[in-house]
C-alpha cells in the first residue's frame, strides 16, 4: 500500500486502515496482471475503441452526482484516474480518492492527476472494491466505471459503497452493456465480439485482455437486474440511463 507523498494531500480522519490487501484472496491473480500488463495502452485503446465516447460518459456520470464544492469523492477501480479528474475539474475544490488493485493503472494515474491539476487534493491507493481503507460515513459520492463487472462479490461492493457514504451521499456505477435487439445490436456484438479484440491485441500486445473484455460485459446482468442488486445492497432513488443508444448504462443510487 502506497501512502500519499508530495503533492498529494488527504483527510486523517477518512482512513480507517492502511495495509497491503492480499489480492489474491480477493480476485484471481491473472486478472490483475492482465490489467497491470494492458496499463501503458488504456487510455489510448480507450479512446480509439470507444471513439472518445468514454469521455462523455464519464462526464455524464460526474455531472449526475450533483457535488457540492467541497465534495469528497471515491472512485474505485480508478484505473488511470480519469474519473478523479473529471472530478476535479467539475468541482475544483473536492478532493479526490481512488483506489485500483493494478500498481501499474495507479502510478500513471499519479502522474496524469498531478500533471493536470498541480496541488489539489488527491490521494490513490492500492486497494479493492471488498476491502476499502476508509471509514463509515465519509464520502460525498463513490463511483465506479467499467469497473463493477470484474468484482465477483458486487453486492459486498455495493453494501461497502453504501457503508462508506454520509447520509444522503450518492454512489454511481457506470458500465458497458449490449444494445437491445435489431440492427444496432448485430453489429455492435460483430465489432465487439470480432474486431475489438483484434485492435485491442494488436496494440496492448494483449489478446486475452481484449477477450476478456467482450466476455465480461455479455456477461453483466441487464440493467433492471442491476438495479435490483444496488436496492438490496441497501440504495435508495435508483435510476439509470442508458447512454449512446444501450452501449453504457450510468446507474445512480442515494444512501438513506
Amino acid at each position: 500500500m502506497e501512502i500519499p507523498t508530495g503533492q498529494e494531500e488527504y483527510h486523517q480522519d477518512t482512513i480507517m486502515h492502511i495495509r497491503r490487501l492480499s489480492m489474491t484472496k480477493i480476485q484471481p491473480p491473472s486478472i490483475r496482471r492482465m490489467f497491470d500488463s494492458i496499463a501503458p495502452k488504456y487510455d489510448f485503446l480507450n479512446r480509439l475503441l470507444s471513439l472518445r465516447r468514454d469521455v462523455y460518459w464519464r462526464r455524464e456520470m460526474v455531472r449526475a452526482l450533483g457535488l457540492p464544492d467541497y465534495a469528497v469523492v471515491l472512485d474505485v477501480a480508478c484505473g488511470t484516474g480519469d474519473v478523479m479528474l473529471e472530478v476535479l475539474r467539475e468541482k475544483p475544490g473536492s478532493t479526490a480518492y481512488g483506489i485500483d488493485f493494478s500498481q501499474n493503472m495507479l502510478d500513471i494515474a499519479r502522474i496524469k492527476i498531478r500533471e493536470a491539476q498541480g496541488a489539489r487534493r488527491f490521494a490513490l491507493f492500492a486497494a479493492d472494491a471488498l476491502d476499502p481503507p476508509f471509514a463509515p460515513e465519509t464520502m460525498d459520492a463513490v463511483t465506479i466505471a467499467f469497473g463493477i463487472r470484474n468484482i465477483h462479490d458486487r453486492k459486498r461492493a455495493l453494501e461497502n459503497f453504501r457503508e462508506m457514504l454520509k447520509p444522503g451521499g450518492v454512489a454511481a456505477v457506470l458500465e458497458l452493456n449490449t444494445p437491445h435487439e435489431g440492427l444496432l445490436r448485430s453489429l455492435y456484438l460483430l465489432y465487439f465480439k470480432k474486431i475489438l479484440p483484434g485492435i485491442g491485441g494488436f496494440f496492448s500486445k494483449n489478446t486475452d485482455a481484449y477477450q476478456y473484455l467482450p466476455d465480461s460485459v455479455l456477461n453483466f446482468p441487464p440493467p433492471a437486474g442491476f438495479a435490483r442488486l444496488m436496492r438490496e445492497a441497501g440504495f435508495a432513488d435508483i435510476a439509470w440511463k442508458s447512454l449512446s443508444a444501450g452501449i453504457a448504462t450510468l446507474y445512480i443510487g442515494r444512501k438513506p
